[in-house]
């Protein structure tokens, strides 16, 4: 589960931080640190899966054009090559989608301060209470790592501090947070040639989504972020440099790995519920806004998170039940 926390993470929240190069966050490739049967299961999983591996991919049926980026949603070392690489295609195309638009970014973001309960609690038990006192020393000490104090995180509702472990101490003290991923740069270069991105969700359904889990399993993903022995670092390391190497399932199923393995007895159930309500559920609802909103003979592009692209579930799939012939791109020109 920390695979989505991370996706979702920067959809919703900017808090200061250090200013630092966020290449110096290096780390251990927890994959290449696995037991060697452990390991060579993983990727056998991997490759099993549908449009497991690229991140850049292309759709057509009949004259319709559909050009489909995996995102990053942190900013990363390649993150402007990214957008040269997808700038042509942005420059012909009659429609841009990214999950939420910028200016929906931006109105989801004043809707957040003039109604702090759509992300904290404001009444009732604080995450001081709700956590046994173990818990809640470990998460305390976390969320200090991340540059937020005590008195904030106690406030956070459970989902939303469940995404703020799943990024790495590092990631957050070097600026992380701070905006600058290839979704916020698509939709801003989408703005200078006027033609603005769309939003394939809205952002007030999506924070319900959120709170449509059971309160028990949010704090669940807490307990398990925190049982996991591993450095939250270097898993922040792994995944994004899978990312880079354009191994999304890869990356997917080890993080699947990790939560079968540290969540507790109720972890696969927790697992297939967040990955219906977060993935299956919300890459159906896209196609519902696609089928309605691409006319014959359109050029679109769509940039939406990695995870949402490989398996039976992914977006590629499901384009391909609707006669869309799929194409994997190369990411660099050579």
């Amino acid at each position: 589960m920390i695979w989505f926390q991370r996706l979702l993470l920067c959809l919703f929240l900017a808090v200061p931080t250090f200013a630092a190069a966020q290449d110096q966050c290096r780390g251990v490739d927890l994959i290449d640190a696995l037991e060697e049967a452990e390991r060579q299961k993983i990727f056998e999983e991997a490759a099993a899966e549908q449009f497991g591996k690229g991140l850049f991919w292309r759709a057509e049926k009949d004259d319709t054009t559909l050009t489909i980026f995996g995102t990053y949603h942190f900013k990363h070392s390649k993150s402007e090559v990214h957008l040269e690489r997808l700038k042509p295609f942005l420059d012909q195309a009659d429609k841009i989608y990214l999950e939420i638009s910028n200016e929906d970014q931006a109105k989801m973001q004043v809707a957040l301060t003039k109604d702090p309960s759509m992300m904290f609690i404001v009444e009732g038990p604080t995450l001081a209470d709700m956590l046994d006192k173990t818990t809640w020393q470990s998460f305390q000490k976390e969320m200090q790592a991340r540059n937020i104090p005590s008195f904030l995180a106690a406030k956070f509702k459970p989902m939303w501090a469940a995404m703020m472990l799943g990024i790495g101490p590092c990631e957050a003290q070097a600026g992380a947070l701070e905006g600058g991923g290839i979704d916020q740069l698509v939709g801003e270069y989408a703005t200078a040639i006027g033609n603005p991105s769309r939003s394939l969700e809205q952002f007030d359904e999506l924070l319900a989504l959120l709170d449509d889990m059971p309160v028990e399993q949010q704090l669940n993903m807490i307990e398990m972020s925190l049982a996991w022995p591993g450095n939250m670092d270097d898993l922040s390391y792994t995944i994004r440099e899978r990312y880079l190497n354009e191994e999304v399932a890869l990356t997917w199923i080890f993080s699947k790995y990790i939560s079968l393995e540290f969540g507790g007895e109720t972890a696969e159930e927790d697992f297939a519920k967040f990955s219906e309500l977060l993935l299956e559920r919300r890459n159906n609802d896209w196609m519902t806004v696609l089928d309605d909103e691409v006319s014959d003979g359109d050029q679109v592009v769509i940039a939406v998170g990695a995870g949402h692209l490989p398996g039976e579930i992914g977006i590629l799939r499901l384009l391909q039940k609707r006669g869309y012939a799929i194409e994997r791109l190369p990411l660099f020109e050579d």
